[in-house]
């Protein structure tokens, strides 16, 4: 261990302040330089795509109503226990039928498996952040509720559901044999394994042929 002690102050520099001088200096600097916060709400920092935000049900557009088929993966995965589902199977063909589907949204830690899990994309983190109350009972997401977040979050950003994408509606380093049929969709190449890039001994490197084995 290696002892440093403080040097001892010069004449001139006792005399002329040297030190407070600096400071004072830097501070100038830092007065004309341009800001690096930023003025909330009038201005907002852009959100990358798969920022987790509000819980939503996505509409299927053939029938209007959710595309959750009650498999109970998201449910089952869940960290934080925070979905309850209940469904119903129909008489004639034992298909299951989502009845109840509910998300705490203070009980969630917004890790985004549930939207990597289901097989259908049913479920979604939106890039909605501003959302806030004074009690709890608003932040209990029923099934009409996330619905009704799905259907605000793509009117206030003018988007069209056939053409949003989030990178959890597609896992990446999973060969799309392995993917059910409604996650096969297409995707930038950026949020392919492919399109991954990795840090090695200090330099930036593409994915290498062995580790994208798993997508061929």
């Amino acid at each position: 261990m290696e002892i440093r002690y403080k040097t001892k102050k010069g004449f001139l520099e006792n005399i002329l302040l040297l030190e407070i001088l600096k400071g004072l200096g830097l501070t100038l600097k830092r007065l004309f330089s341009k800001s690096v916060t930023i003025q909330y709400p009038r201005e907002r920092k852009p959100l990358f795509p798969g920022f987790r935000g509000k819980h939503a049900l996505i509409r299927d557009l053939s029938t209007g109503d959710a595309k959750c088929v009650a498999c109970m993966r998201c449910a089952s995965v869940c960290p934080s226990r925070c979905i309850t589902i209940r469904f119903e199977r129909d008489d004639e063909t034992n298909a299951r039928r989502l009845t109840r589907y509910e998300i705490d949204a203070l009980r969630c830690i917004f890790c985004g498996y549930c939207e990597e899990v289901c097989p259908v994309n049913a479920i979604v983190l939106t890039e909605e952040y501003e959302y806030s109350d004074y009690t709890r009972a608003p932040f209990l997401f029923d099934k009409e509720r996330l619905l009704e977040n799905w259907d605000e979050f793509l009117k206030k950003n003018h988007l069209e559901e056939k053409r949003y994408l989030n990178p959890f509606m597609r896992p990446r380093g999973i060969s799309l044999k392995e993917l059910p049929s409604g996650k096969r969709i297409d995707v930038p190449k950026e949020w392919t394994l492919e399109g991954q890039v990795i840090w090695r001994n200090g330099k930036a490197e593409s994915v290498s042929a062995k580790e994208i084995s798993r997508e061929e």
